[in-house]
C-alpha cells in the first residue's frame, strides 16, 4: 500500500519520511520542489492550491497523511487559504482518488479558536475533516520539537547566552518529532478505537511541562544555567512588532502567535490520550532535548 502525504519537505513531514524509510512503507509525498536525496520516495511536484497534483498524489494510495499547513504569518488572513481551503482540497483529491483512509495533524491551539487565527483555521479544517466522509482520524500535537524544527531553536540559542524569555506563567505538553511521526504511520491502519477520533498525544509526561521547568530544561540541553523570566503579554506584543520590522516576512514572533502564546494550559487532555496498545512515546523529553542540542551543533545552527 502507498500512502500519500501532503508536507513532505517539511519539519514534521521529513520525520514521516525517515520513519517511512525504517519501516519499509511506500511512500508519495507532496513538495512545492522535489527534493534530490530522497529516491525511495514518489515525490509530486506541486503545493495545496494545485489541485491537479493533489490528485496525482492522492490517485491509488491507501491512506492519506495530511500534514501541510501554515504554521506562522505576519498575514493572518493568509491561515485561511493554506489551512482551511487547503484542507479542502485534500478532501476533494481524497473523493476523487477513492482514498478513504485521512489522517490530519491538527495543532492544541484548535482548543481555543479565539485566541489566534492560527487555532481558528486549524478548527475550521478539523471540521472539514469530520464532515467529509471519510474514515478520519485527527490528531492534536502539542509543541513539536526535534532536528530540523526553526521555531523551538530560538529558544535553544537564546540559551546559548544564558536566557530563555517565557510566556507568562503556564504549562505545555512537548513531543518529539520522531514519536509524532511514529504516530502518525501507526494511525494508518484503520480500527474502530481510532476511527472518527481526536488524539492529543505528548511525551509521556502527564501534566506536561510548566513553562518554567521547559525553560531551564533547555538551558541544561545546552549545558547553561540560564535565567528564564516570564514575559507579560504587552513585551511579546512589542517584541512581535519589533521582530517584524526586523526580519519582516521572516520573523518567528508574530501577534498571532502572541495570542496562544500567553494562554496557560496548552496541556495534552488525558481523555485524548492515544491508545496505548497502539502507540508509546519512546524517547523522554529531557533526553529528546539534549539529542536537538547536539543537532543544532553538528549542523552549525548557531
Amino acid at each position: 500500500m502507498t500512502i500519500a502525504i501532503t508536507g513532505g519537505t517539511g519539519f514534521v513531514g521529513q520525520a514521516v519520511l525517515d520513519a517511512a524509510k525504517q519501516q519499509g512503507v511506500k511512500v508519495r509525498a507532496l513538495a512545492r520542489k522535489v527534493p534530490d536525496d530522497r529516491p525511495e520516495v514518489e515525490w509530486v511536484q506541486g503545493d495545496l492550491a494545485n489541485q491537479a497534483a493533489l490528485e496525482q498524489l492522492a490517485a491509488g494510495a491507501g491512506a492519506m497523511i495530511h500534514i501541510a499547513g501554515l504554521t506562522n504569518t505576519p498575514d493572518p488572513g493568509e491561515f485561511e487559504e493554506a489551512n482551511v481551503a487547503g484542507t479542502q482540497a485534500v478532501i476533494d483529491a481524497c473523493k476523487a482518488g477513492q482514498v478513504k483512509r485521512l489522517i490530519f495533524v491538527s495543532s492544541l491551539s484548535a482548543r481555543k479558536p479565539e485566541l489566534s487565527r492560527y487555532g481558528a483555521s486549524k478548527l475550521a479544517a478539523e471540521k472539514l475533516v469530520e464532515a467529509s466522509g471519510a474514515d478520519w482520524t485527527i490528531v492534536r500535537p502539542p509543541a513539536v520539537y526535534g532536528p530540523r524544527d526553526n521555531d523551538m531553536f530560538e529558544l535553544f540559542n537564546s540559551a546559548r547566552f544564558g536566557v530563555v524569555p517565557l510566556p507568562p506563567g503556564g504549562a505545555t505538553s512537548l513531543i518529539h518529532v520522531d514519536d509524532l511521526a511514529e504516530l502518525l504511520l501507526a494511525l494508518v491502519p484503520s480500527s474502530p478505537k481510532i476511527r472518527r477520533k481526536l488524539f492529543e498525544p505528548h511525551d509521556g509526561r502527564v501534566g506536561g511541562w510548566s513553562h518554567k521547568e521547559m525553560g531551564k530544561a533547555i538551558g541544561e540541553a545546552m549545558g547553561r544555567r540560564v535565567f528564564a523570566p516570564h514575559l507579560p503579554k504587552f513585551v511579546l506584543s512589542s517584541a512581535a512588532k519589533a521582530d517584524r520590522l526586523l526580519r519582516r516576512d521572516k520573523a518567528k514572533l508574530t501577534a498571532d502567535r502572541v495570542g496562544y502564546m500567553c494562554h496557560p494550559n496548552w496541556v495534552a487532555r488525558t481523555d485524548r490520550a492515544v491508545p496505548k496498545d497502539l502507540w508509546k512515546p519512546k524517547i523522554p523529553s529531557r533526553e529528546g532535548l539534549n539529542e536537538t542540542a547536539q543537532w543544532y551543533r553538528a549542523q552549525g545552527w548557531f
